[in-house]
This record gives structure tokens, C-alpha cells and sequence, in this order.
């Protein structure tokens, strides 16, 4: 993995309110080149919010928020000249195909047309559109468009990548091809990737590290062992073992270790027995087994998935009392979008005259030159 020792993304107390609403509260992060950072919480916890504000489309109330070392806020269309972003519900021009779609973001930020075209193809390809790229956007599925977009977001090879949701309506296959991509762009070629969602098994399988959003702060962040063993801190350990010998005379070797508190078949295989205990019995436990001659062929420590980290802190047993009283999530205000091309094409130009995109929720803003899409 490539890692950089500046951090592409880094906010130090970043805050967000609208009147009484605090939509973002205190935000600290860090995302290093080369990995997948993931913002993790239901809708309505902020991760859009800070999304809007690393991206300079809505200004902090407080903190600071560096994007390649730039302020968004201060120098919005140079961040978008290196990050790309793909919004939560995206949206294109309709009556053009999706080949012509990325075409104008290729011309919008400035590629040259031959190696425009290449990379175009490649892109299709990579995201299962190559087939359909001639055929109008608004006879795509939202799925496609989904695809499309995440191809659209990288026409400009950005060192930042931004996902908002990126998998929605994709089919299971289209979901493992998308999050193989953001895994290589991170692994294999450096991009820093900030992917926001609600889904807990995307998120374990493609993020080296995760902050857990709730009601607006990050009450959890770090890779998942690091957040495993923020929960287990002091609680009980269950360790799966088995071991040569009659079950009978296992499970009272077992039971006679110090710190055991329970032992039990394991549902899905009777041969392993699921062993409930103190921390750091685990080495106890092997050291008995080897005494009374019942040599252990299994032990290992069951970490706890996602899903049970994320529920107790969304739950709030691991939220500080004094955040206790926001748990629910709010809605998330959004600054008025206007209709346009996606965020990602954004370099100082507006969208081009006689065309509405297929989706009007699109965020855009940019200066005054403008470009024909049908060239």
C-alpha cells in the first residue's frame, strides 16, 4: 500500500450548523494516500455534510478542512481539479449517451482529446458499460447511471476520490467489480478514497480504516481491530478451541482453567467447543490443554464483526453521556443544488445551454465559458 506522510484529507475541529441544527461537530480526520477511509452512520449523521464542505460546496461554521493541502472553502475549483466525486444520486444529461456524457467532463477538465477517448473506453469498460455506452443516459437504469458516474468521477485521474454512496441500485456482481476498483485505485495506485455509506459488510470489506458517525461526531474511528478492541476493553473474550481428546474430558480441562466462565458446543461444529472467558485466558487455556494431553488442533479468538461495533455505539452504550442525548440522527440540511453536470466535471466552466440533466438534484457551480456538448 502507498502512504503518504501528509494526509490528503485533514480537518481539525470541523463544525457545521444551520441555526440550532449541528449537522457536524468537532470533526478531526486524517486520510492518507493509498487507503479507502470510510465514513460509516445512518442518513441524517453528517457524512454528506462533511462530504459538501471538503469539497467547498458549503462553508464551515468553525475548524479548519484541508483537501491536497488546499482551504475548499478559499480555493474550491483547485480541490475539484484533483478530487473526484460521485455524488449519492446522480444524475447526467439525458438525451446523450454516456460516452458523450464523459466526453464533456474530459473537455471540462481540460484533456486532450486522443487521450480523452482512451481513457473514456477504459473507464467504460472497467465499470460494465462499454456495451450500452452509446445509448442514451436517460434509457439507463439507475444502477447504470450509478456506473456511470463512478467512471465519470475518474476521467480526470484524481489523487482524491470521493463516494457518496456508492453503490446504490447495483446489483450484487456491479457492487463487488465497484468496490474491486476503489480497492485497486487505493492499493495499486495511491488514491486517497473517502467512501461514505450506511452498508456495514461494504464498508468491512473495502475500508482500511472507518469513523463511525453518530447524531454528527465521530464517536468511533480506526480500523476494525481497532474497534473491536475499543469495545472488548475489560469485557469478556470468547475464543473457539478444539482439541485431541474424548468431548467430555475437554470441556472439564476446560471449565478447570482460571477465568473460564462458560463452555459450550459450537452450533455449526460439535467438535469445536466455544470457550467464554477473562482477557488473555486464551494462552491459558492452550497451556491446560497441552498439560492434560488434549493438544488444541483449533484456537482462535472470535473478533466482534462491524455491525455489533456499530450498533452499540450507535445504541448509545458506547456514546460519552454527554453526546447521549443526540443519538437519533437529524435530517441533514443541504445547501440548494443547482442543475448541472456532476460535481466531479467542475473545473470553471457551467453547463452547457439546451440541456437539463436527467436528475435535477445535481450540485454545480463554476464561472461563465461555456462548452458544447455535442462536439
Amino acid at each position: 500500500m502507498m502512504v503518504a506522510e501528509t494526509p490528503a484529507i485533514w480537518t481539525r475541529a470541523l463544525e457545521k450548523r444551520y441555526q440550532d441544527v449541528v449537522a457536524v461537530r468537532s470533526l478531526d480526520l486524517e486520510v492518507r494516500q493509498g487507503e479507502v477511509f470510510g465514513l460509516l452512520g445512518p442518513n441524517g449523521a453528517g457524512k454528506t455534510t462533511t462530504i459538501l464542505m471538503l469539497l467547498g460546496l458549503t462553508e464551515p461554521t468553525a475548524g479548519e478542512a484541508h483537501v491536497i493541502g488546499l482551504d475548499p472553502a478559499r480555493h474550491p475549483l483547485a480541490v475539484k481539479r484533483h478530487v473526484g466525486y460521485l455524488p449519492d444520486n446522480v444524475g447526467f444529461y439525458g438525451s446523450m449517451t454516456g460516452r458523450q456524457n464523459l466526453r464533456y467532463t474530459a473537455r471540462l477538465n481540460g484533456l486532450e482529446k486522443a487521450a480523452a477517448e482512451s481513457r473514456i473506453t477504459d473507464l467504460l469498460t472497467r465499470v460494465g458499460l462499454l456495451d450500452p455506452a452509446d445509448s442514451a443516459v436517460e434509457t439507463y437504469s439507475r444502477g447504470m447511471r450509478q456506473r456511470l458516474g463512478l467512471a465519470d468521477a475518474l476521467v480526470k485521474e484524481p489523487s482524491v476520490l470521493i463516494l457518496d454512496e456508492p453503490t446504490t441500485s447495483i446489483d450484487p456482481t456491479g457492487v463487488a467489480e465497484t468496490l474491486a476498483l476503489v480497492r485497486e485505485l487505493a492499493h495499486d495506485h495511491g488514491v486517497a478514497v473517502l467512501l461514505s455509506s450506511h452498508l456495514l459488510h461494504q464498508v468491512q470489506q473495502v475500508c482500511d480504516r472507518i469513523a463511525i458517525f453518530v447524531s454528527g461526531e465521530v464517536v468511533a474511528m480506526g480500523t476494525l481491530q481497532d474497534l473491536a478492541d475499543q469495545q472488548s476493553a475489560g469485557a469478556n473474550v470468547i475464543i473457539e478451541v478444539g482439541a485431541d481428546g474424548l468431548p467430555e474430558q475437554v470441556d472439564q480441562t476446560l471449565r478447570a482453567v482460571a477465568g473460564v466462565s462458560g463452555v459450550e458446543a459450537d452450533e455449526r461444529d460439535p467438535r469445536i467447543r466455544v470457550v467464554t472467558g477473562a482477557p488473555g485466558i486464551r494462552e491459558q487455556v492452550a497451556r491446560a490443554l497441552i498439560d492434560a494431553g488434549q493438544i488444541p488442533w483449533h484456537l482462535r479468538s472470535r473478533g466482534m464483526e462491524l455491525g455489533e461495533i456499530y450498533q452499540r455505539y450507535f445504541s448509545g452504550t458506547m456514546v460519552p453521556p454527554s453526546r447521549r442525548a443526540r443519538t437519533q440522527p437529524v435530517d441533514e440540511p443541504r445547501e440548494k443544488p443547482a442543475t448541472g453536470p456532476p460535481a466531479s466535471t467542475l473545473t470553471g466552466t457551467r453547463p452547457p445551454p439546451a440541456r437539463r440533466p436527467i436528475h435535477k438534484g445535481r450540485i454545480a457551480s463554476g464561472t461563465n465559458k461555456e462548452s458544447d456538448p455535442r462536439d
